[in-house]
C-alpha cells in the first residue's frame, strides 16, 4: 500500500516493533492516538475475532455495539485483505493455548 511508504509510516512501523511490554504498549498507543480511536481499533479486532468464530453479524453488532457497516469492513479485510488480521489472531490463539499449557 502506498501509505506505507512514507517517512512517518516508516517510523510507526519501526515504533510499534520497538515496544517490548504491555505497558510500553500502552503508553504509546495513549500517546499516540485518542480514547475513540483505541476504541475503535479495539472494535476491530474483537469483530474480526467474532468473525473467525463464523459468527453471525447481528450478533456481533449486539456483542461488540459495532456497525453492521464496520463488520462488512472487517469482513472483507479478513477475507480479501493483507493478512493482517489473520495473522495476528493465530497468535493470539497459539499465545493462549501455551499459557494454558503451563
Amino acid at each position: 500500500m502506498e501509505i506505507f511508504h512514507s517517512e512517518g509510516a516508516q517510523m510507526l512501523i519501526q515504533a510499534v516493533l520497538a515496544l517490548r511490554t504491555e505497558e510500553e504498549c500502552r503508553a504509546f498507543l495513549e500517546d499516540l492516538m485518542t480514547g475513540k480511536e483505541i476504541q475503535d481499533c479495539s472494535q476491530r479486532i474483537l469483530v474480526a475475532r467474532m468473525l473467525r468464530e463464523k459468527l453471525v453479524y447481528s450478533r456481533i453488532a449486539r456483542d461488540t455495539g459495532a456497525s453492521t457497516a464496520t463488520i462488512s469492513r472487517v469482513n472483507r479485510c479478513c477475507s480479501y485483505g493483507a493478512g493482517g488480521y489473520q495473522l495476528i489472531l493465530d497468535r493470539l490463539e497459539k499465545n493462549e493455548e501455551q499459557e494454558k499449557q503451563g
